[in-house]
């Protein structure tokens, strides 16, 4: 941002009285998502609070075409176009907090903090909307409101709807437990691993647990590929990789004296390079059959696609460094490791130059904490006062 050191001070102030004004509204926003969490594609409710809260500030808000998740634009004329992303959707895990806000759904809960991402969008929106009303916003602002990151859908659902369309430069954040509010964690380069899902069915005759000779001995060979798959994956490519095979379900059987007819095993493949990511479905569905061969079994490998990795471009990153450390603290930014977990704004900065940080949202002093994904997971709400400052002079950077 080529401002002058008054015209920074003159910024700040406003979002200071921006959020003296809006902050307890963006909170109460939050938790009203946190209490109604709606999951991948299901979103419904979700849309139309924010559909709702963009409209009485004079946005136009254009949904997508399945009817959950939207995206409005802030801001006319020539000038850069700038996308900031928020995604919606909920885990579908029981919420076990003991908050007033705690999920009213069963088997519902915004355990990775999708609901203050919103939150946070929303109130950058509402402030950048400000400014292009006093007629001092240098460029237009796209707010994305995603539905399905958790199945990593809805970005390639905005994608294919012209959500990209015109856009320079996107910019998230997502909540991280393991930094504490007031920091901000940047990386330039990957931040995350890529992530895809392996599916195996199994089939064989079945039999009696007697008499394992005359048949397939299906647990004992579905044992054999959940073990050594794995096993063998992890000499066959560079440990630099990271590639991982790890089972998150395994499923044989109903009767201890009856060698099953079919068997499922389930898991997700993550990988810190891309050469890798690449190379990881033929050499799984090569390592499945050879494993299995022995054996004498039907094999059936459903190998998904799911994200790849998310690359961070050095620009983008260094915008975001300015902006957290005139805006929030010169301390404020602070390295953070790549993850090997997965995030499908992965598939937007594949378009367009972009970055994804890392917004600390442990309460100081907590120690340890609920990780994401966590039944119990909760942020310091403080966090979204400071999101939407990222948000916002990040947008105004990169006009």
């Amino acid at each position: 941002m080529t401002t002058s050191l008054a015209e920074g001070t003159e910024l700040a102030g406003q979002l200071t009285q921006f959020l003296v004004k809006h902050d307890e509204e963006l909170i109460e926003f939050r938790r009203d998502l946190h209490a109604h969490p709606e999951t991948a594609f299901n979103e419904h409710r979700t849309t139309e609070a924010i559909a709702q809260r963009l409209k009485e500030a004079g946005l136009n808000p254009r949904p997508l075409a399945r009817g959950t998740g939207l995206w409005a634009d802030i801001g006319r004329g020539d000038g850069p176009l700038i996308a900031l992303r928020a995604d919606i959707d909920a885990l579908p895990i029981e919420d076990e907090k003991d908050v007033p806000y705690r999920s009213v759904y069963p088997h519902a809960c915004h355990a990775c903090g999708h609901d203050a991402h919103t939150a946070i969008v929303l109130g950058a929106g509402l402030f950048l909307q400000t400014q292009a009303e006093a007629g001092t916003l240098p460029g237009r602002v796209r707010l994305i409101f995603q539905p399905a990151e958790e199945i990593a859908g809805g970005a390639l659902e905005v994608v294919k709807e012209g959500g990209l369309s015109g856009v320079d430069r996107i910019f998230a954040v997502h909540c991280d437990p393991r930094i504490e509010v007031g920091k901000v964690g940047l990386r330039t380069g990957a931040i995350t691993g890529s992530c895809d899902n392996v599916q195996i069915k199994v089939s064989g005759p079945g039999g009696h647990t007697a008499r394992p000779h005359l048949t397939v001995d299906l647990v004992f060979a579905l044992s054999k590929i959940v073990t050594e798959v794995p096993a063998v994956l992890s000499r066959r490519v560079d440990p630099r990789s990271s590639l991982s095979l790890v089972w998150g379900q395994i499923s044989a059987g109903s009767a201890f004296n009856t060698i099953p007819d079919v068997g499922y095993a389930q898991g997700s493949v993550r990988s810190l390079d891309e050469d890798a990511w690449h190379t990881a479905p033929d050499l799984i569905k090569s390592l499945v059959d050879q494993v299995a061969a022995p054996y004498g079994l039907d094999v059936e490998l459903d190998y998904r696609r799911g994200t790849p990795a998310t690359v961070n471009e050095a620009k983008s990153i260094q915008m975001l460094n300015d902006a957290v450390s005139k805006f929030i603290g010169e301390s404020a930014a602070v390295p953070t490791p790549q993850s090997l977990g997965g995030e499908d704004f992965s598939w937007y900065i594949e378009s367009v130059p972009g970055a994804l940080a890392r917004l600390g949202v442990q309460p100081a002093g907590a120690g340890i904490v609920n990780d994401i994904h966590h039944p119990k997971f909760d942020i310091d709400e403080q966090a979204i006062g400071i999101g939407v400052k990222v948000m916002a002079t990040t947008a105004l950077a990169a006009m």
